[in-house]
């Protein structure tokens, strides 16, 4: 009985369950039908409006075509008018002289005569009537002033609903990608002269090939493209590549995608790894801030007192108000960061968190303007705890010291080669692994700075050391064509700011 009951129990509830289906899909419809005449209404009103505005255009063009007619007409009734009136004229002239010269035949004195003969003969001489063209100025045609409407009724038969667009095919071989800018075209399959505008869409990916579902990231869009051709620019290249894809557009609706295209963006991506970085740095992925309260708690490392945790030696003859880089040892951040002294003492340093193993890279480094001291380079994987860029000779660096007067300098091997040229606000670095090179620039003008040759034995780490201040990196830049241009140059001028070996 119990085991019947359930059966029965779970068939009405089956039954409800589809009963409500069914209720919610009448609903759906009416909706649709209701739509469906709302829709269509409207179409009608906009059929309406468009043909109301072809009869205004039509009845415009008639009202400017007939007074064109109007004008021509009255222009040649003017001319011929004058003409009648001259004609008139010379008429009167010519019937009074030949009144005269009916009269004069009647003289019988000869001398009387002769001098009648004399003034008639001079009048006829003047009269305007044997000055008078007799041909029309204008003539009556008026053909030049029909219209033939037989292509443009062929036309207007011709009218029909807006078609959908076709899908663009993008040009890849016209594509071009380059200092940090997508440069994609695309062509029409055709001539569509319908087509109103376009619209590009594009997303960051790291897979080859066609976009994947999972994982993926949404589509940005660019609307309202009126060629056929659009760069994008300032673009940050964290991801290997980017699917484009282009819909056109007509008055009325959008037509499919074109296939979508994927375009390697290479470039180099690192962020700063705050566990490789001293107490007193203060880290956020690609800023790096010189905090003189981050080292508390600090000052003695395995029990022993860290003798090379005093004032910074750029500063031993230089006391001020600004607060020393010696930490004490209330750190809240100690029990937190008390495990992380890759770096410690006078080597304010903090690293990238990717090497750089083959290829050509290229960063940029913009450092606060109150910023007191600051380097810039690159080093092998494991420089000492207290080491500082530069001072080895496995990095190499540029640095800035802007206490009391700036100095500007390459370092390496504990070597310094004062660089007699302004500051930039941006420091660009150019790392060829394979060529052995290190090019610093003005990331603004793209001016060399300065250029460190070797051969690197092992892979290279971005690094950076501040002294009160902070710097922002900027990573996922592309080689800039300026760059490759001057190392191009520069290499086949086989010349070169310094020697490694040279720095002095």
């Amino acid at each position: 009985m119990d085991e019947e009951q359930e059966t029965l129990q779970r068939i009405v509830t089956t039954l409800v369950n589809k009963n409500e289906e069914i209720h919610n899909f009448i609903d759906t419809l009416n909706h649709i039908i209701s739509n469906v005449q709302l829709n269509s209404s409207n179409a009608i009103s906009e059929l309406d409006e468009e043909f109301d505005g072809l009869y205004s255009v039509l009845h415009e063009m008639k009202g400017s075509m007939t007074n064109t007619i109007q004008q021509e007409e009255a222009h040649k009734i003017q001319a011929l008018q004058d003409q009648l009136n001259q004609c008139n004229r010379a008429l009167e002239g010519s019937e009074e002289l030949l009144k005269l010269a009916m009269q004069s035949l009647d003289i019988k004195n000869p001398v009387e005569l002769f001098e009648a003969a004399k003034r008639i003969k001079d009048s006829v001489t003047v009269a305007s009537a044997f000055r008078l063209s007799l041909k029309p100025r204008v003539s009556d045609s008026m053909t030049h002033m029909m219209v033939d409407f037989a292509l443009e009724k062929r036309m207007l038969q011709s009218v029909k609903f807006l078609p959908v667009p076709k899908a663009p095919e993008i040009d890849v071989a016209a594509c071009l990608v380059a200092d940090n800018c997508i440069t994609i075209s695309w062509r029409m399959p055709g001539e569509d002269s319908r087509v109103d505008h376009f619209v590009l869409e594009y997303r960051k990916t790291n897979f080859g090939g066609l976009p994947r579902i999972k994982g993926e990231q949404r589509w940005e869009v660019v609307d309202y493209i009126n060629a056929t051709q659009y760069t994008l620019s300032g673009l940050k290249f964290d991801t290997k590549y980017m699917n484009l894809r282009v819909q056109a557009w007509n008055k009325a609706m959008a037509g499919e995608y074109s296939d979508p295209v994927t375009l390697e963006t290479k470039a180099f991506v690192f962020s700063l790894d705050s566990t490789t970085s001293h107490l007193n740095l203060k880290v956020e992925d690609t800023y790096v801030e010189w905090d003189p309260t981050g080292g508390k708690g600090q000052e003695k490392i395995k029990g022993k007192e860290n003798k090379n945790s005093g004032q910074n030696p750029l500063l031993k003859s230089n006391r001020s108000n600004t607060a020393s880089p010696k930490r004490s040892t209330n750190s809240p951040r100690t029990s937190a960061r008390g495990s992380r002294d890759r770096f410690a003492g006078e080597s304010y340093t903090v690293l990238g968190d990717t090497a750089v193993e083959s290829g050509q890279h290229y960063w940029e480094v913009r450092a606060q303007k109150d910023c007191k001291s600051y380097s810039v380079g690159v080093t092998y994987r494991n420089p000492g705890k207290f080491d500082q860029l530069g001072k080895t000779n496995s990095s190499w660096c540029i640095h800035v010291n802007n206490w009391l007067q700036t100095t500007f300098s390459a370092k390496h091997n504990n070597k310094a080669k004062t660089l007699d040229i302004p500051v930039p606000d941006r420091i660009g670095v150019y790392c060829d692994f394979d060529g052995g090179q290190l090019s610093f620039y003005n990331a603004s003008s793209k001016a060399l700075l300065h250029t460190f040759r070797t051969k690197f034995t092992q892979p290279l780490l971005p690094g950076f050391m501040i002294w009160c201040g902070g710097l922002t990196v900027s990573t996922g830049l592309q080689v800039p064509s300026a760059v490759k241009t001057l190392q191009k140059n520069e290499n086949g001028l086989g010349g070169s700011t310094s020697s490694l070996n040279n720095v002095a």
